[in-house]
């Protein structure tokens, strides 16, 4: 077996922690064990869905083919990814194990460690090294049970370009729908596929992106290929935030969205906690990535005055 095949142990992964090491994470892909008395199946964090599938239902095509936005168990926890019955991944975790900054081993769940536990699941890989996750077998299945299929509202034709995910209560989605195509025509750029699909509310998370239920909507943008059109296109996707968010909805704070400091406030009020909480449980910035890096500059950053308006303005 090469070294690349050998399973990353949570002794290893501790080590590297502690002594700033590099790791191959693509190692930590088994399935630990199931616990059939309890309901539970424990897997370590980069072993992917399908994986997980085969392992208890390898009979089932039906479940291994559910479409998940996450490929693998700790991506999902990380982004608290709404799996495939539109319910928050918090929804099926039991518990977990993470290598925290100092280097130790610790098993987190909802009743001996609250705080940890909401700040980590859909906490963006901050608060250290997740090294395996414990579902609930029976949530899993009710998940593959209940999948929905996203409903189609323009077919794609091509991949997009760009893509733009909102959130909207569902009483008002059809409402912003027609917004969103009036303001794509007003800016002349073509709105190549939308997709509509009902997310299920999220009440544990500290940075929860679905507090309610919402209808999330995935918008096909099309493509600039100048530094005009790019900067009009950023332009029209700050007025589809403002749009969803006059309907009384938002945005996925863990996507693309790049929203204003205004919209992620009036969207996400708690965010300036959870970088402070980021940065008290890590103090040397050991897990700071690129998004929370983005999320301290937007939050630093002051407004200024946009001058770019649809053609013929």
């Amino acid at each position: 077996m090469t070294a690349s095949k050998v399973p990353l142990s949570a002794q290893e992964l501790c080590q590297s922690v502690r002594c700033a090491l590099p790791v191959d994470t693509a190692r930590l892909n088994r399935v630990l064990g199931v616990d059939e008395k309890r309901g539970l199946v424990e897997v370590q964090a980069n072993a992917t869905w399908k994986t997980l599938a085969s392992h208890l239902r390898p009979e089932d095509a039906r479940a291994r083919e559910v479409r998940t936005s996450c490929a693998t168990i700790g991506e999902s926890l990380a982004c608290n990814a709404a799996g495939p019955d539109g319910r928050p991944t918090v929804n099926h975790v039991e518990s977990f194990t993470m290598v925290t900054p100092d280097g130790l081993l610790r098993r987190v769940d909802r009743i001996n460690n609250p705080g940890l536990f909401a700040l980590a699941v859909g906490g963006q890989g901050l608060f250290g090294a997740i090294y395996s996750v414990t579902l609930r077998i029976e949530s899993l299945a009710r998940a593959v049970a209940d999948a929905q299929t996203p409903r189609t509202m323009i077919p794609a034709l091509t991949a997009p370009a760009r893509t733009l995910v909102l959130l909207v209560p569902p009483p008002k989605s059809e409402a912003l729908i027609v917004a969103c195509r009036e303001r794509c025509a007003l800016w002349r750029v073509g709105l190549e596929s939308l997709e509509v699909r009902r997310i299920r509310a999220d009440e544990e998370t500290f940075l929860r992106w679905a507090g309610r239920d919402y209808d999330e909507l995935t918008l096909g943008l099309g493509g600039a290929t100048r530094l005009g059109a790019e900067v009009r296109l950023a332009q029209l996707r700050g007025e589809l935030i403002d749009l969803a968010i006059g309907f009384g909805g938002g945005f996925p704070i863990g996507g693309a969205a790049r929203a204003t400091r205004a919209q992620t406030e009036a969207c996400y009020p708690q965010l300036a906690s959870f970088i402070a909480e980021q940065r008290r449980l890590d103090p040397q910035e050991r897990w700071a990535n690129a998004w929370l890096r983005w999320q301290r500059g937007l939050l630093a950053r002051e407004p200024c005055e946009v001058r770019w308006g649809p053609e013929g303005s």
